[in-house]
């Protein structure tokens, strides 16, 4: 693994109605659901980083926050930028901001681990007992 401060990513949509709070359960109007902002920011992170790992590393995420500041209605172009802030052992941080037409729409930060898929798959399966 090699990875350093300032590896970015962003991902672009246009809200449709997949990507609303009605359809993800999280609210009753159709404008971009905080889940599926949060699911953009953390593909963004996740393209951001997957050729920087050796084979058969992968990375899980493990803290979020996230303000979500204005609503975004169907038709709406929101895209949103990630920057790699902090790498501290296999623990990277990063920032994310999301921006439709008329300004920020949400920001917060993504901490994800980087893990040896399957040991990772492994524990999971010990899980079911």
């Amino acid at each position: 693994m090699t990875l350093a401060p300032g590896l970015r990513s962003q991902l672009l949509i246009m809200v449709q109605m997949a990507d609303t709070a009605k359809r993800a359960g999280s609210g009753d109007v159709p404008v971009l659901a905080t889940p599926r902002l949060l699911a953009l920011a953390e593909a963004a992170t996740v393209r951001a980083v997957e050729k920087h790992l050796a084979p058969g590393e992968t990375s899980v995420g493990t803290r979020v926050t996230l303000d979500h500041l204005a609503a975004s209605p169907l038709g709406t172009h929101v895209q949103v930028g990630v920057e790699l802030t902090e790498v501290d052992g296999r623990r990277l941080v990063f920032a994310f901001e999301a921006h439709d037409k008329r300004g920020v729409v949400g920001q917060g930060t993504i901490e994800r681990v980087v893990v040896d898929r399957h040991k990772f798959l492994a524990g999971a399966q010990r899980r079911l007992g």
